[in-house]
């Protein structure tokens, strides 16, 4: 296993060279919100560089600079919070995708941190399907659902992850000195009726900004799932290799 290979750290010439040998890309994407009194504002983006830079180990892609911005609407009056328009998103998707794939890049692989993000990549990466011969695929927790059996010892909050054992346990295996375990709490809010149907939010209904059993999280549970995740990325990112552009060129 070798080091990652970050575009922010590399000459022109060290990812000329890097493209040539493996000419795939990851965006790491993230959101800057709050994630509760015991983590920091940046949780989503340093989930999504941590995956990332384990997946360019594993198989040498290069690791672009990361999307630090999200849509955040619902956390828009929390001192920090700073949240982009969904079609924003969208469109600097689309940037990044055209301006790499001008100088050799054969694939791009969206690595996100964010839920929120997922709505946005989706879209993006289907009007990209049709202005650019280079493929997109994107990433969130593959079998996320398998693993939160296996490893979480206390349920989502409507199959939510924020700010909860998950989230905290990745961050404490990620970046254990920027969290707070004491602060760390368990909350559960009540989901009203007319939630996903109005313009009632997440930013409503927590009064801590967890939604779940922060208390739980341990820096073991963190390192077994951090492991699962990026074994698998890395292998769906070999996967989509052979698939996209071997099996095309």
């Amino acid at each position: 296993m070798t080091k990652p290979k970050l575009m922010m750290e590399l000459t022109r010439d060290e990812i000329k060279e890097a493209l040539a040998a493996f000419p795939v890309v990851i965006l790491p994407m993230g959101a800057t919100e709050q994630h509760g009194h015991h983590l920091p504002l940046g949780v989503d983006i340093y989930l999504a560089e941590y995956f990332a830079k384990e997946v360019s180990k594993q198989t040498g892609a290069l690791v672009s600079p990361s999307m630090p911005f999200g849509y955040s609407w619902v956390w828009r009056d929390i001192p920090g919070t700073i949240s982009l328009q969904q079609d924003l998103v969208e469109e600097v998707i689309k940037d990044v995708a055209t301006s790499v794939s001008r100088y050799g890049t054969k694939l791009l692989v969206l690595i996100n941190g964010h839920d929120s993000n997922n709505s946005a990549m989706k879209y993006a990466v289907r009007e990209l399907e049709d202005e650019l011969a280079m493929p997109v695929i994107y990433l969130f927790y593959p079998d996320l659902n398998q693993v939160l059996k296996d490893q979480m010892d206390s349920p989502t909050w409507h199959g939510m992850i924020h700010a909860c054992e998950f989230e905290t346990s990745l961050m404490l295996h990620a970046k254990e000195e920027l969290v707070d375990q004491e602060k760390a709490v368990k909350e559960y809010p009540e989901k009203p009726d007319l939630y996903g149907m109005s313009t009632i939010s997440l930013g409503d209904l927590s009064k801590s900004g967890v939604f779940g059993d922060a208390t739980l999280a341990t820096k073991e549970k963190g390192a077994r799932m951090a492991e699962t995740f990026a074994n698998e990325m890395s292998e769906l990112v070999r996967k989509a290799y052979e698939e996209f552009v071997l099996k095309r060129s």
